[in-house]
Formats: C-alpha cells, sequence, structure tokens
C-alpha cells in the first residue's frame, strides 16, 4: 500500500525513498470555513503569497517541465490549463503551511499528482538524495511543474539537474537556470549549489566521469558545505530580508 511520505519523520540526509512513497495520494481533510480562512491568510501575508500574487516567477524549462515560486490554487487552476499533470513540491509537506494545505486540496479537485521532494538551497545534497532525483525523472507523469518558495534556488537545482541528467544538456548550458533572473544569488549561501555543480566540472575535466559515478566516488557533502564561503551581505538579503528556506 502506498504512504504519504512525511518529511521529518527520516534523518535530514537520508531521503533516497520512492517516488510512490513521496506521492500524495491520501485526499486532503475537509476544511472549515475557520481553518480555510487561516489558511487563506497564512498562505499570503506570512509565506509572501500577496508577493506571488503580483509575480509567480512562472517560466517553461522545455516542452514538458515548467518552474515556478509557491504555486496558490488560482495558479494551479492556471497550470492544469496549460497542461501540467504532475506539480513537484520541493518544499516538502507542511501540514502547518496554509500555502501546503491550499496546494494540496487544490491538486486533489484538479486532479494533479503532488509529489513532496523536499530539498535544501543551503546545504549540499546527500548523495541519497541526488540518486533519489536522478531516479525521479524518469517516473514523473509529464508535464510538470517543479516549486519552491520563491522559484529561484531549489528550482533552479532541480531543473539543472533534470537538462543534464534527464534531457543530456551539457551542464555548463543547464545552469543558466541557476540565474539572478530567476531570483537565484550565488553570493549567498544558496551560491552552495553553483560551488557543487563548478567542483564536479573542475574535478572531472582532466578525467572524466558520468556524474552519479563521481557522486560516489569524490563527492563529499560535508567538505563542501564547509568549504563553500557566502557574503555576509548577500546573506542578509537572502536569509534575512528574503527568507529563503
Amino acid at each position: 500500500m502506498r504512504t504519504e511520505h512525511r518529511p521529518g519523520t527520516e534523518k535530514p540526509d537520508d531521503l533516497a525513498v520512492s517516488l510512490d512513497d513521496r506521492l500524495v495520494t491520501t485526499p486532503p481533510p475537509d476544511l472549515t470555513t475557520r481553518e480555510r480562512i487561516r489558511a487563506t491568510l497564512d498562505m499570503r501575508f506570512v509565506d509572501h503569497g500577496l508577493i506571488r500574487d503580483i509575480y509567480c516567477n512562472l517560466h517553461r524549462v522545455t516542452d514538458s517541465v515548467w518552474r515556478s515560486a509557491q504555486p496558490a490554487p488560482h495558479h494551479l487552476r492556471h497550470a492544469k490549463k496549460l497542461g501540467i499533470r504532475t506539480v513537484v513540491n520541493l518544499r516538502g509537506q507542511r501540514d502547518d503551511c496554509g500555502s501546503y494545505i491550499l496546494e494540496r486540496e487544490a491538486c486533489h479537485e484538479l486532479g494533479l499528482k503532488l509529489v513532496n521532494f523536499p530539498i535544501s538551497s543551503q546545504r549540499a545534497l546527500s548523495k541519497q538524495t541526488l540518486h533519489a532525483a536522478a531516479a525521479m525523472f524518469s517516473c514523473l507523469e509529464y508535464p510538470v511543474l517543479f516549486h519552491c518558495k520563491s522559484g529561484a534556488d531549489r528550482v533552479g537545482l532541480i531543473s539543472t539537474l533534470y537538462l543534464f541528467l534527464h534531457e543530456g544538456w551539457p551542464l555548463k548550458r543547464a545552469m543558466r537556470q541557476l540565474s539572478l533572473w530567476y531570483g537565484h544569488v550565488a553570493q549567498a549561501r544558496t551560491g552552495v549549489i553553483d560551488y557543487f555543480f563548478a567542483r564536479f566540472l573542475n574535478e572531472t575535466q582532466d578525467q572524466p566521469m558520468p556524474f552519479l559515478q563521481w557522486v560516489d566516488d569524490r563527492y563529499d557533502p560535508s567538505e563542501l558545505n564547509a568549504s563553500f564561503k557566502e557574503n555576509w551581505l548577500a546573506r542578509f538579503i537572502v536569509k534575512d530580508v528574503l527568507r529563503r528556506e
């Protein structure tokens, strides 16, 4: 039997669970009027939903993949009209977050598959998570919408991996998904994403090897996290002003 995956019940770096375990299959609970108002207020005023109503950072990656910030129900209705079949939530399940509560309800009502694939934008991903992402790309029902909170960092990471591992794009070209155009700031802690890809390119320049082999044999997330240096001003803007996750 498939069960809904609940991030937080496993170790932070142990995310190598199957797509079935990430797929939300149980119907959302019915919301009372008070609960719906509370969720809507939380989405708009606590989770920056008012800003996303003005600009949701929606962009097409390929013919079958889109990227965006956290969608509200009306964004998901628009995604349905675009042909989207699956929504991949890179923030993970958050039962106390109005954005997630309303997203889950809207996906259920619209017949969209919802997949929870929580990742961080401010620390290097574990080896298990990178393998899980590579496997996920082959199992999703396309067209797909990838989203995080702001549509800048985690979405840029997963879009880069998708283009590189699944579509076979050159990595440097795929890394254009990590751009200030989308709101990604490489000088802040979120730049650990760029640093990770740059490390792969540098270490395999003279001795090419497949990406996942490099991940298994040479990649050290702890060392990479420790060696990355961020700019203090960029850190203040991204973490304290923009409140990136």
